[in-house]
């Protein structure tokens, strides 16, 4: 199979390293806010608690994104390197990745399966994350079990749910079955810290009608953005008899007739556009990554669209 860039594993197995190695290339990463900070001298985010308002803390490096009008200029002359200001009304966001490990996840044609390139995508979440300053979590579930990671900050609160995705997406481990997606958007609107940036890493193929009561009520008191996963078989299939099973039953699937391929392609705009309608119903951004691509110019490229109709 064709390599992505930077990535050498073999498509098929999800290994730390390469997660670690996403690292350095997330750094000029955003993760959109839609809160806006409280008044010019305030952090990145509006803090939901009553504290000292805008009491100096302390000074760190400069990220992309800061406010200029924060910058500490004598500790920036003093180090040589840019440093900025917080003040106490900026507080640590949690940021939840939900990914759906069901076994249609398990599943690829070109460069690597979808589980893998959804492990990609989330870990580069992680490490945006935990870059901006924010805490990072997870809930991975699949068919009849799932994992909850509750989130924690920098390094080791990332490292933690690189950890998690190389363990659950394992292909030995594959689940069997698809589980309706409402059944996690129910469990994690009741575990989630209201003020929480969430993110549903999935292929979407068990969305149901009941997604739309639990995300419209997750949305209400969190941002949240779905990341669907496609393979490019998905989408398109070139004229040909391919063999094809459910586990139990096999069957042949002719895409050189033209009904087929009509079918094919009206069932593939449907699962496409299905989920980007619901979440964008409920003021949800909306991601879509395929398995040959890069995931850092993936959220990059989607990210900036994001933040351009925030503004």
């Amino acid at each position: 199979m064709k390599r992505g860039a930077g990535h050498v594993g073999d498509g098929i197995h999800l290994e730390a390293s390469e997660l670690i190695a996403l690292r350095p290339r997330c750094n000029a990463l955003l993760l959109p806010m839609h809160r806006p900070a409280a008044s010019a001298l305030a952090g990145a985010y509006r803090s939901r608690f009553r504290g000292r308002g805008v009491d100096f803390v302390e000074s760190r490096s400069y990220q992309p994104g800061d406010d200029i009008r924060n910058m500490d200029w004598r500790v920036t002359a003093r180090t040589g390197k840019p440093h900025t200001k917080i003040f106490q009304e900026e507080r640590e966001r949690p940021v939840l990745v939900v990914l759906d490990a069901s076994s249609s996840l398990f599943f690829g044609t070109r460069t690597r399966l979808k589980s893998v390139a959804a492990g990609y995508l989330a870990a580069a979440i992680a490490w945006t994350a935990v870059r901006r300053g924010d805490r990072i979590g997870a809930f991975l579930f699949a068919p009849g079990t799932h994992r909850e990671m509750r989130p924690a900050g920098g390094r080791r609160g990332a490292m933690r749910v690189i950890q998690g995705l190389v363990d659950w997406l394992d292909p030995a481990q594959q689940p069997t079955g698809i589980e309706p997606l409402s059944h996690a958007l129910e469990r994690v609107r009741h575990a989630v810290r209201p003020g929480s940036l969430v993110l549903v890493v999935s292929d979407f193929f068990g969305l149901d009608d009941d997604c739309n009561r639990h995300l419209s009520r997750l949305r209400q008191h969190n941002d949240v953005i779905g990341c669907q996963v496609l393979d490019p078989a998905e989408e398109q299939l070139p004229p040909g008899r391919y063999p094809i099973s459910d586990g139990t039953h096999n069957s042949i699937f002719d895409t050189t007739q033209d009904m087929a391929r009509k079918r094919f392609s009206t069932m593939s705009l449907q699962h496409a556009d299905d989920p980007k309608r619901m979440f964008q119903r409920h003021q949800c951004g909306w991601v879509v990554m395929r398995s040959s691509d890069d995931p850092v110019e993936v959220l990059g490229r989607d990210l900036r669209i994001l933040f351009g109709r925030a503004a």
